[in-house]
């Protein structure tokens, strides 16, 4: 919550008030691997006002260029999805009024993510190429054309942000592994959101990667658990803050560790309906040695999304999906969602633009491993030896 808090208060400081809607989950990443790389010092935090977003409480947030970098990507990127809702047409953007401010609106965040960007000395023109790029590939893709050619945009776009942390935190040396970390992050992003919005995109005839490109179910299993063994291999090589690394536990990589390895791999596992221990042994990242259903902490565009029936009516109950919002519409339940508190309170609660069942981001966790007695999965203790991230 520090670092979302963070990216939210950040986003306001730099761009006002309306540049709020686009703090997500994913961005606070960015945050995140920033303050964990770094020497404890003062300065990394400070306490906020009241907010009614955390009913009108105050709270310790993270603060300097990690949260500034967090913010300039999700701006960028949020123009760039805006963009393409206003090509796509999708609900109120295809009246022509309606579509040219929201133009306007994506013009307004790529210039101030970009200039954000110049500030923590990030060139945000690799997002954007990304982004241009993508559209190209996706038009061409076929039947045969490699589903990672598809993905490529968005690994790049990824291994740039994550690898630029290590520059923010003063870990040069760290570059090389977290780009490759941020590479097979944004894989995994891009697989998981292909392979929960299949059925749908079907049902709609939106265009799919998994679809056009032809790739099974099974193959697309494989390529995420693989990105998930690549993650955890790559973060081995990455220092922590005062001087931790080799599979020790510093305080600030602990939330790393429960981000990166447990929440990757229990969100895989929702994706494609598997579950199983909370360590994957090494070697062993089928779908039998997989995580169990994890609390949700996603936002539409990101990996921590989830499905399923909530209501335990066993697998002959298919209760009906509710069809996905529009941009604004999304963006006025969304603005509803954080001034009631739900999204960090709730026991459950509705997606704004996807309309998936969604649990609050301070709900207890639920993690029910039992891979050792000594072993208190959900506080990542240093006693616990089945986990193979080297976190």
């Amino acid at each position: 919550m520090a670092h979302l808090c963070g990216l939210c208060l950040a986003l306001r400081g730099d761009h006002g008030q309306f540049a709020r809607v686009v703090t997500n989950y994913d961005g606070l990443l960015i945050s995140v691997l920033t303050e964990a790389q770094a020497e404890r010092t003062t300065g990394w935090r400070r306490t906020a006002g009241p907010c009614p977003l955390r009913g009108m409480r105050t709270a310790s947030v993270a603060q300097g260029e990690g949260a500034r970098l967090a913010a300039a990507v999700s701006l960028v990127l949020a123009s760039a999805k805006v963009r393409d809702h206003v090509v796509d047409g999708d609900g109120l953007l295809a009246r022509k009024p309606v579509a040219l401010a929201a133009r306007r609106v994506a013009a307004s965040w790529g210039k101030a993510g970009a200039r954000t960007g110049s500030d923590v000395g990030f060139d945000t023109a690799v997002l954007i190429d990304a982004v241009d790029r993508q559209v190209g590939i996706e038009t061409l893709a076929g039947l045969g054309t490699p589903l990672l050619t598809v993905t490529e945009p968005t690994e790049t776009a990824t291994a740039a942000a994550f690898a630029h942390t290590a520059v923010l935190a003063g870990r040069p040396g760290n570059a090389e592994p977290l780009a490759e970390a941020g590479r097979l992050f944004g894989r995994l992003a891009h697989l998981l959101d292909a392979v929960e919005d299949r059925e749908t995109d079907a049902a709609s005839g939106a265009w799919n990667p998994l679809t056009a490109t032809g790739t099974s179910s099974a193959e697309a299993r494989r390529l995420a658990d693989d990105a998930l063994q690549g993650i955890r291999l790559a973060l081995r090589e990455v220092v922590w803050g005062s001087g931790v690394s080799s599979g020790k536990h510093s305080a600030d990589s602990k939330l790393v560790h429960v981000l990166l390895a447990h929440e990757l791999r229990r969100s895989v596992d929702r994706a494609f309906g598997t579950s199983g221990c909370g360590h994957a042994p090494e070697g062993s990242l089928g779908p039998d040695a997989s995580f169990g259903p994890p609390p949700q902490h996603g936002a539409p565009q990101n990996p921590y999304v989830g499905g399923g029936n909530p209501f335990g009516g066993g697998p002959s109950f298919q209760p009906p999906t509710p069809g996905k919002r529009g941009f604004w519409a999304g963006c006025a339940a969304a603005i509803g969602l954080c001034c009631t508190c739900k999204v960090c309170c709730a026991d459950e609660y509705e997606g704004p633009w996807s309309r998936r069942k969604r649990e609050g981001c301070l709900s207890n966790c639920d993690c029910d491993c039992n891979c050792c007695e000594a072993c208190e999965c959900c506080e990542c203790c240093e006693c616990c030896s089945c986990c193979d991230c080297g976190l």
